[in-house]
């Protein structure tokens, strides 16, 4: 096999300099289109590949972001050839739309794109406790992490060196930034509609307050039925991807004779759980209660019932974090909307 071409190579075949070389790949606006020709025909004919990890270093740059997700995901490990319902249990979740978003953005800028994976607790082998996502972030130029995937006082140290933001509607580290979606009008259109619609008056609400995006949507759906007149409970105990913790709140209001006439689920993985319970226990959807979801993830259309819920714009989610990073927007403008979906779960045909 022979020597690989070098940049030096490519010069000497186009008559221009090395530097010229260099600004053909890196900054073409700095030479003429006539000039800039010569060099690619050269490379090609040379089979020359720029080394963007060079050319990076040389600039104080990777030319990489880096995406940190918080590992309650399941994985498929032998993914089928035809998406199952089942199957769509596991993929694609939230965290998987927002990094095709995200894949996208970096696709459009020429951007290299790092995953990386954790919980706060979760550390790099033999290296006293140190976070992966430090790891992570010393290979990238800039960081968009999940909420509670990263311990907050390394996030903030990392923002001290690299743009960072945060995804889950705020910061929890000083230095970084968020992506704002507009879970409140989602929530209130949702509630609305099994109030004047399907005159639901008995509503019990199964969720999680871990981020401020999840606090939203409890706070938007406990003051919609406020307004109308109707008693908001505290949100039962739930999680999402931890599927007993939803089966043990369908279970209490089984135990208990206190079905309501609609469960509110604060995410569509709870909601999906939910309607297995239901389902387990012989209790009709939507014929003795309706239930909803909130994000819009692809199991909740394969369902059956298919599953009321509120759509989230999640691969706007992830461009519009990568936008933050490069500076092409300094500050969210406003936030990103969602749209009511209505299906068979709620009583809709």
């Amino acid at each position: 096999m022979g020597r690989k071409p070098t940049m030096y190579d490519v010069a000497e075949r186009a008559g221009v300099s090395i530097a010229t070389v260099s600004f053909a790949f890196a900054q073409p606006g700095r030479v003429r289109p006539s000039t800039r020709e010569a060099v690619l025909a050269a490379a090609a004919a040379l089979g020359y590949v720029p080394n963007a990890n060079a050319r990076g270093l040389a600039r104080g740059r990777t030319g990489a972001i880096g995406l940190y997700a918080f590992d309650y995901l399941l994985d498929l490990t032998e993914p089928a050839d035809v998406l199952t319902p089942n199957d769509a249990r596991l993929f694609p979740q939230y965290a998987d739309e927002v990094q095709r978003g995200v894949e996208l953005e970096c696709r459009v800028r020429g951007l290299a794109l790092m995953l990386g994976a954790g919980t706060p607790q979760t550390a790099l082998p033999g290296d006293l406790g140190v976070p992966r996502v430090v790891d992570i972030a010393g290979r990238v130029d800039g960081l968009i992490a999940f909420a509670g995937a990263a311990p907050s006082d390394a996030l903030t140290r990392i923002a001290g060196r690299i743009p960072v933001v945060e995804l889950g509607g705020m910061s929890t580290a000083e230095g970084t930034r968020t992506v704002v979606v507009d879970n409140t009008t989602g929530m209130r259109g949702l509630v609305e509609h099994l109030l004047h619609v399907h005159r639901h008056r008995e509503f019990r609400y199964i969720g999680d307050s871990r981020t401020a995006e999840f606090d939203a949507r409890y706070a938007a759906y406990a003051a919609t039925l406020a307004g109308a007149g109707v008693a908001a409970l505290p949100p039962a105990h739930s999680a999402p991807g931890a599927e007993e913790t939803t089966r043990a709140a369908v279970g209490d209001l089984l135990a208990a004779d206190a079905l309501p006439h609609v469960i509110v689920c604060s995410t569509d993985q709870e909601a999906l759980v939910a309607l297995d319970a239901l389902r387990d226990n012989g209790v009709a959807v939507p014929g003795r209660v309706a239930v909803t979801g909130f994000d819009g993830i692809v199991a909740a259309g394969l369902s059956t019932p298919g599953l009321t819920t509120v759509q989230q714009p999640m691969q706007a989610v992830g461009r519009t974090a990568v936008r933050l990073l490069t500076g092409e927007i300094t500050e969210q403008s406003a936030p990103l909307p969602t749209a009511l979906v209505l299906r068979q779960s709620c009583g809709c045909a």
